[in-house]
């Protein structure tokens, strides 16, 4: 490379990158089902709208990293990619050790149980994952993972109001292959991954995956001796396809299952105990919570079947075809404290059916597709709250059986009008019908029997429900694209999403109110008081894509804003049922939001060929801002109706994310050596809508490094990975149950002590989830 070349390369990227957060693959697209990442300099090619097309051609975002490039930054699970993608927040959920919490530009959920749906879709080869439950996936045998940033409701449905993850695992290759890695690292991590294929004829072939992964804990439960953060995970995958490898047909039959031992995830304490006084440990990973029923146990399985069928040079049939379930049996001590001061055993029991088809048609100036989905979801979750402090035994039991039946018919279709400018049309139309049946029943003497208690039950259920509910909805999506050269593109775009209504399982049926006056709670008003309207975005974006300097430089820059209405606001908070304290669900459609903000994102070749002939460094990354704000916030104060928007935040969606990757590779003898390093920035993150100064996370940064060497064709690899280098401890999720101002949320401290004054059980919870600590680990493949 010329130093002329250089030198204007790296102009352009000192303007480019500074703040900015980068990903070594960056996909631009509407809609990726099965988008390709070439991460050679140049045109990336993807089949964002399921049909390969240039990046520069596809009006909307998505981040794509490929199983390369996963591989060689170390990536664990799939939360790694929430560091390096603009305005979107991927975490496990608080209390468990894989259920996933997924926020995109401000929309998401993170309440795991029967009745409340994502905000983020998640998908795994093609299938939808109707609960978070088992959907912390471990990478390994990935193709590539993709980010859909916005509402993708036409092509992907009720659930995707604020964007998709899709996880993509490999497809077989033609001849005999052979793979086993190894990881060793700190916290005795040693992980183990088989993969192995072979063909049975020349359109026949079978496949499996095994992996094995554990990792000791990051800190101690010190009263009962367990490691806490621990991982202890059996997971496989197989596969049969016929056809494919430019056959006309592919039939691709998977299965994959998972079991999850690892210990119960306890949380730290923020404050001391307010009777016990027992004080805030040092180790923000140790806990003493003396919760272990039931014992800890994941399992998740599925089977899919992915059929595509060229019917002619223009038409195309798929059908996806799936079965999935899964239970979670977990302890979550809510106090994180040896008593049973609010503690939950828990259970949650999810299984679905789905089936989707699909018309794609493709000519010189038009294309699309047609399409049909049917899910049928049960969600089943059990739990005891147990307040063994206030009254003796006392414990609230919950089961809450919620069903989904699901049905929808979508097109979307884009039409050349010449070589600069295109039209795409799409639209959606959902019939969604949940319900619920919702048992709440205290008992005293101990803990239900359910899970193992001799509680004995206390006066009539609270709640003995059954509903029924159907919605519908048309979700449409439009966009307009102008090309004034090949390698420019401008776009403007309109999409709309929403979520699904349903039943809050944790309401208590005899605070309904009495409409009608009559002295009687009638189902009619139970059923409206424990209900909740779907959610709905509706969503504008313009941007910009281009690629420069020979393609030396590719960049995305799209700018966003969106309407929020019928905002779904879950939540528990402490109260007296019956003369008994308890807890109760306040789920209501309280809020209305706005959404603004920019998204820029890049890969530029800073040079090749300068120490080494052969070598490259690439600088690549993105920027995200979202300026995110409750326009209404209704909430009931003193039996009023009350707007305290101007008091509440939106969860989970800090203003900046950013990131950035520097990566240079280099041949070593017949070999490559490829050196990384990331830093990704986000700025304060509260936890809830509530501000809270105990929860939320103020602004930090994390250092990632990682060097690996490739042999000639892949045949072995070495790496060394740093993830988190700084050893930042930064929260990502919690519990709160102390006494606030209804008003503005302000915690009210103790006039004597000056700590929080409880609000559910005697010895106040607020208790808090970290991210991973330092972690540096080696890793070893080996391919026949």
């Amino acid at each position: 490379m010329g130093m002329s070349n250089l030198l204007k390369n790296c102009a352009f990227s000192a303007i480019a990158v500074a703040g900015l957060s980068f990903n070594s693959a960056t996909v631009q697209a509407q809609s990726a089902e099965t988008a390709t990442v070439t991460e050679d300099d140049g045109a990336i090619v993807v089949t964002a709208r399921r049909r390969e097309e240039k990046l520069l051609d596809v009006p909307i975002a998505v981040t794509a990293f490929s199983g390369a490039q996963l591989e060689r930054s170390g990536a664990i699970d799939i939360t790694e990619i929430g560091q390096t993608t603009p305005n979107t927040t991927v975490e496990v959920s608080r209390g468990s050790n894989s259920t996933l919490s997924a926020f995109i530009r401000g929309v998401g959920q993170q309440d795991p149980v029967s009745g409340f749906e994502q905000g983020v879709g998640l998908y795994l080869d093609d299938v939808y994952l109707n609960r978070p439950q088992a959907a912390v996936l471990d990478i390994y045998d990935v193709e590539r993972i993709e980010v859909l940033r916005g509402p993708q409701g036409t092509l992907y449905g009720r659930n995707t109001i604020g964007g998709a993850i899709k996880y993509v695992t490999r497809q077989l290759p033609q001849d005999f292959s052979l793979r086993v890695k190894g990881t060793y690292g700190s916290y005795d991590q040693a992980d183990g991954v088989v993969t192995v294929s072979a063909p049975i004829s020349d359109l026949f072939r079978i496949g499996a995956s095994g992996a094995r992964l554990t990792r000791g804990g990051f800190g101690k439960n010190l009263t009962n001796g367990l490691d806490n953060y621990n991982k202890n995970v059996w997971a496989a995958r197989g596969t049969v396809e016929f056809g494919g490898h430019g056959e006309p047909v592919l039939i691709r039959v998977s299965g994959d299952y998972t079991k999850d031992k690892s210990n119960p995830r306890g949380g730290h304490r923020l404050i001391p105990s307010l009777v016990t006084r027992a004080p805030v440990l040092d180790n923000v990973f140790d806990t003493r919570g003396g919760l272990n029923t039931p014992i800890q146990d994941i399992e998740a399985y599925g089977l899919a079947m992915n059929v595509t069928a060229e019917l002619s040079d223009r038409i195309t049939l798929r059908s996806i075809s799936a079965w999935r379930k899964d239970n979670s049996a977990t302890p979550i001590d809510f106090d994180a404290l040896p008593s049973a001061d609010v503690d939950v055993p828990g259970l949650y029991l999810n299984e679905q059916t789905s089936q989707e088809f699909q018309i794609l048609y493709e000519d010189a100036k038009l294309k699309g597709l047609i399409g049909a989905y049917y899910l049928a979801a049960t969600a089943d979750t059990l739990f005891d709250v147990r307040l063994f402090n206030t009254v003796a035994g006392l414990t609230a039991f919950t089961n809450a059986a919620v069903d989904t039946d699901t049905f929808a018919v979508f097109g979307d279709f884009t039409y050349d009008f010449s070589d600069q400018f295109s039209l795409s049309v799409g639209g959606r139309y959902t019939r969604d019908t949940r319900e619920a049946e919702i048992l709440r029943q205290n008992f005293l003497g101990g803990g239900s029997p359910v899970f193992g208690g001799a509680g004995v039950a206390f006066g009539a259920p609270s709640t003995n429900f059954t509903g029924k509910r159907t919605f519908t909805k048309f979700t449409p999506r439009a966009s307009v694209a102008f090309k004034p050269t090949p390698d420019h593109t401008l776009y403007a775009s309109y999409s709309q999403g929403f979520k699904g209504g349903g039943f809050d399982p944790r309401g208590v049926g005899v605070n309904a109110p009495d409409i009608d006056r009559d002295g009687v709670r009638s189902d009619d008003e139970i059923a409206t008081f424990l209900s909740f309207r779907p959610e709905e975005v509706d969503s504008y974006e313009a941007g910009y894509k281009g690629s420069l300097f020979d393609g030396a430089v590719n960049v995305a820059l799209a700018g966003f804003y969106a309407d929020y209405t019928d905002v779904q606001i879950p939540g528990s908070v402490a109260c007296t049922v019956g003369g008994l304290p308890s807890f109760c669900g306040v789920t209501t459609n309280a809020g209305k939001a706005t959404f603004k903000g920019l998204e820029f994102e890049a890969r530029t070749r800073l040079g090749q060929d300068m120490a080494a002939s052969g070598d490259r460094l690439n600088l690549s990354g993105s920027l995200g801002y979202i300026d995110a704000q409750y326009k209404q916030y209704i909430s009931n104060i003193g039996g009023q109706p009350t707007d305290v928007a101007a008091f509440r935040k939106v969860q989970n969606t800090p203003k900046w994310t950013a990131s950035g990757t520097l990566e240079y590779s280099v041949p070593v003898g017949d070999g490559l050596v490829n050196f990384g390093t990331t830093l990704s920035y986000r700025s304060t993150t509260n936890q809830f809508e509530i501000p809270n100064p105990f929860l939320d996370q103020r602004g930090f940064t994390l250092w990632d490094a990682n060097l690996v060497y490739a042999a000639p064709n892949g045949r072995w690899t070495l790496g060394v990975h740093g993830k988190n280098l700084t050893n930042k401890r930064y929260k990502t999720s919690g519990y709160t149950f102390v006494a606030v101002n209804p008003t503005t949320g302000a915690i009210i401290p103790n006039a004597v002590t000056g700590l929080p004054i409880s609000a559910l059980g005697t010895e106040g919870t607020l208790t808090a989830y970290y991210g991973n600590p330092r972690q540096v680990f080696v890793t070893a493949t080996v391919s026949f």
